[in-house]
């Protein structure tokens, strides 16, 4: 990357220097999570939540007006006496006793009242897709789960209406694409966004205008340190806890290190993730960087590592940094073990690599997806085949996202709106989703960071392996 990465990426992250210090704080792990199953579409909760009183306002879609059963041309019939409003009824999910009522008052009819709007339930994503990096599969694996939804008629016969904006990087763009989706298209919720800054951008956005966001890939530190943004993945800080733990505890070196970028206000979050892995081991990092320059050669800091005596060190990087490590070791005969994020774990990666990267181990945030037999990978694998999209980490996030959102339009009775989709999402039970180490959580809380855990993959003669079937959590 050039020198202008530093540079926009400060004018982004500045703006949120406040909340980032928070950056690895979070939600803990609810025992009494509940559970989400990928299927074909997904199915709405047993106990979904409640809505708040109606009081969709502004946010309310266009209604389509009732049609007259009678015409002025002739006089209608004598008729039978009037069913009661549609709130009368509606039908439970488990049909109870009848309810006390007037003695003409129909029974509930054996299917849900029809939809009050056609109008459709509109959701956003803002993602970096243009610019030093690339995020496309996170939003594009959330438009196939919604495509299959609207496949099958919908939510209540409404369709959802996916649109993606791209912040190119740009803080500017970031906070204009939100107040576009937000005051124009009149989005009730962000879904599947993975960006590199628009957390801090337009995290304080959201809280003022009571939108709330589902990250499919939470990259900035304020992602998961605000109230109204709750990502699906374990993001880049607590995988550099897991990373460490992984390092001492299960490996069993003795001199741990770290390296990192210099990334302005990254700096408290490596702080915060390396002083949760001491509080956990006890352990202390024989040696850190932590201002590499992302676009400079890594050589000096391999060879630190091996002057060091380092016997393993987890960097946080991107994908070509990786690649490069792994050459660099090669050239120089290093025996340092590297260990990455999940952002390197690719079949790209493992194509330019090949048995140069014998030995780099990464962590996977959802259920490796190198493992072929894994059932609870089975729809996403389909689904994203019949989609066009590549497999990665970032695609299992936009596809757990967008299928966790399903369940919870699903699960609102009444209107569907900003108000009450927040409302359900404040109340929403933790969810064991199969595709993670720990349930995914929201909730009313002012930071969000349910995925704490992790599974490894090695790569092997140009191919990864999974390291660790179990997953790795930092207690």
């Amino acid at each position: 990357m050039r020198r202008s990465f530093e540079t926009r990426l400060l004018l982004a992250l500045l703006l949120a220097l406040a909340v980032i210090a928070a950056g690895c704080g979070g939600d803990s792990a609810d025992d009494g999570a509940t559970s989400l199953a990928p299927a074909p579409a997904p199915a709405p909760s047993d106990e979904p939540p409640a809505p708040p009183p109606s009081d969709a306002g502004e946010e309310a879609a266009v209604e389509a007006e009732p049609e007259d059963p009678t015409t002025e041309a002739e006089a209608p019939a004598p008729a039978p006496p009037e069913p009661p409003p549609p709130e009368a009824v509606e039908a439970p999910a488990e049909p109870p006793p009848a309810p006390p009522g007037p003695a003409e008052a129909p029974e509930a009819p054996a299917d849900p009242p029809a939809p009050t709007t056609t109008e459709p339930i509109r959701l956003g994503a803002i993602s970096t897709l243009t610019g030093p990096a690339s995020f496309p599969e996170s939003h594009s694996a959330a438009q196939a789960v919604f495509d299959r939804v609207n496949a099958a008629g919908g939510i209540g016969g409404r369709i959802i209406e996916y649109t993606v904006e791209d912040d190119g990087f740009d803080p500017a763009l970031a906070a204009q694409a939100a107040r576009r989706l937000a005051d124009e298209v009149g989005v009730v919720a962000m879904v599947g966004s993975a960006s590199l800054l628009e957390c801090a951008v337009n995290s304080q956005f959201y809280a003022e205008v009571g939108l709330y966001a589902i990250q499919g890939t939470g990259i900035d530190p304020v992602c998961f340190a605000t109230s109204n943004i709750s990502p699906v993945n374990t993001g880049p800080f607590f995988s550099d806890a897991v990373g460490l733990f992984y390092a001492s505890e299960v490996l069993g070196a003795q001199n741990v290190c770290f390296g990192a970028f210099d990334v302005p206000g990254f700096g408290p979050a490596y702080e915060a993730a390396i002083g949760e892995w001491t509080a956990a081991t006890g352990h202390q990092l024989t040696y850190s960087d932590m201002a590499l320059i992302f676009d400079g050669d890594l050589t000096p800091f391999m060879l630190e590592l091996d002057s060091n005596g380092c016997d393993a060190a987890v960097v946080q990087a991107n994908d070509f940094h990786y690649v490069a490590m792994m050459q660099i070791r090669e050239a120089q005969g290093l025996d340092v073990q590297i260990i990455g994020l999940t952002s390197g774990y690719t079949e790209a990666v493992a194509e330019q690599l090949g048995s140069v990267g014998d030995g780099l181990i990464l962590a996977s945030e959802f259920e490796p997806f190198t493992d072929v037999d894994s059932a609870v990978l089975a729809d996403w694998r389909q689904l994203m085949d019949e989609a066009g999209v590549p497999a990665t980490s970032f695609a299992e996030g936009g596809y757990l996202a967008a299928s966790i959102m399903v369940s919870v339009l699903e699960g609102i009775e009444g209107e569907i709106s900003r108000e009450s989709v927040g409302a359900a999402l404040l109340a929403l039970e933790p969810i064991d989703t199969g595709l993670t180490g720990t349930p995914y959580a929201f909730g009313d809380a002012p930071a969000h960071g349910s995925n704490r855990a992790a599974k490894f993959v090695e790569l092997r003669d140009g191919s990864w392996v999974v390291k660790t079937p179990e997953w790795i959590i930092v207690p």
